[in-house]
């Protein structure tokens, strides 16, 4: 059925259920199991008069993203080895991480991404967005969506 499955995970609770379900599924399928973590674009922050704002230098926020992904893609990591499998994981920086998670599915020649939903509807999904739908709208590759 599924040979290799792409899981994406921000570090979340939700985002940890999707892997064990990915997990699972890989188990059933003898199918490998790929990781990802998309780290946002460093933006500068902007000044206004009169606005204090204590920002980040690019250093440290690689920093700080490199630390929140790695621990992260720790959790595939360590559901993998429970459930007796092997994961390739690694961290991704783009502005839009639906494209990255798309991407690495791609290049990784993923035929399944298994992924989060935060289950966001009417004004909030409008507002916020959700990468989950972009990834499902824009994605040739089929994605199962866990909530």
């Amino acid at each position: 059925m599924y040979k290799h499955i792409l899981v994406p995970t921000d570090g979340s609770k939700l985002s940890a259920k999707a892997i064990r379900a990915a997990m699972r599924l890989a188990k059933t399928c003898s199918a490998r199991i790929s990781g990802v973590y998309v780290v946002s674009s460093y933006v500068p922050p902007l000044y206004a008069e009169g606005t204090i704002y204590g920002g980040l230098s690019p250093r440290n926020y690689r920093e700080l993203q490199h630390k929140e992904a790695k621990k992260a893609l720790a959790v595939i990591d360590i559901e993998a080895q429970t459930s007796g499998l092997h994961a390739s994981t690694m961290s991704v920086t783009a502005e839009q991480p639906w494209k990255a998670i798309i991407g690495a599915a791609r290049s990784r020649k993923c035929d399944l991404i298994v992924m989060a939903s935060h289950g966001r509807r009417g004004l909030s999904a409008l507002l916020l967005g959700s990468e989950t739908t972009k990834v499902l709208t824009h994605s040739k590759i089929p994605v199962l969506v866990c909530r």
